[in-house]
């Protein structure tokens, strides 16, 4: 398995190793490299090995053995199993993406406690995120109450933690489930946990922002009927 590195520190950049390689794709040894997941699209970046060029990463996927594959915009060079090189994420791209994932963290949360809606899907991107949510009773002026409420705790500017917990401890948090269908992943028997210190935790293996002060304000600026009780809902921040 790829060391995740971004799971227990937030640099973006870090030495590796190269363990195998796979037509335009490389494996190593650790990564700083989001590989995508819960609706966050995987980093994007650079890879240089030692004595060479810059090579563009597009995306990282996570094959079955949890090993993370670190597609690039071209062929790799010849011989470069066990090679080092070193790993530069794309550091706006993710600032964008961690603020858009914490954000849903926040209106997630208040769509459950207060209006006991539960995630159906969720697609993040750099400028806007979009969350779906079997939502019975929901109604457009709905949306303006939770970006009230929503705005309410950004503006509190709450601190952010993560810590591991382990899968029987999970179990019996149903409190730290968000999602309706799909479980958190756990590794070697632990799961994620994101704290938002006051306010909530849930399981979650994305990348987060360190304090809610680093948001500003979000809008929900637009809901589309996805379903007879399925809702999506666009938020973008400012």
């Amino acid at each position: 398995m790829t060391a995740r590195l971004y799971l227990s520190d937030d640099s973006l950049s870090a030495e590796a190793t190269v363990t195998a390689v796979a037509s335009d794709a490389v494996a190593l040894d650790r990564s700083c490299f989001y590989p995508g997941g819960g609706g966050q699209p995987a980093d994007s970046g650079t890879l240089t090995p030692a004595n060479g060029e810059a090579l563009r990463v597009t995306t990282v996927r996570a094959d079955a053995d949890g090993v993370l594959w670190h597609e690039l915009a071209t062929a790799p060079p010849a011989g470069m199993v066990g090679r080092r090189v070193r790993l530069s994420v794309d550091a706006a791209r993710r600032a964008a993406l961690s603020r858009y994932h914490t954000a849903l963290h926040v209106l997630n949360t208040i769509a459950l406690r207060d209006y006991g809606a539960w995630i159906t899907g969720a697609q993040i991107a750099v400028e806007y995120a979009r969350i779906d949510f079997k939502w019975e009773g929901f109604a457009p002026a709905l949306a303006a109450e939770l970006e009230v409420k929503v705005n309410d705790v950004l503006a509190a500017g709450h601190a952010l933690r993560a810590y591991y917990i382990d899968e029987v401890q999970f179990i019996a948090r149903g409190d730290l489930r968000r999602t309706l269908d799909v479980q958190p992943p756990i590794v070697d028997g632990r799961v994620r946990v994101v704290e938002i210190s006051g306010f909530d935790a849930q399981a979650c293996g994305g990348t987060h922002v360190h304090s809610l002060a680093e948001l500003g304000r979000a809008s929900i600026y637009r809901t589309e009927n996805k379903g007879k009780i399925n809702k999506r809902l666009y938020v973008k921040l400012h």
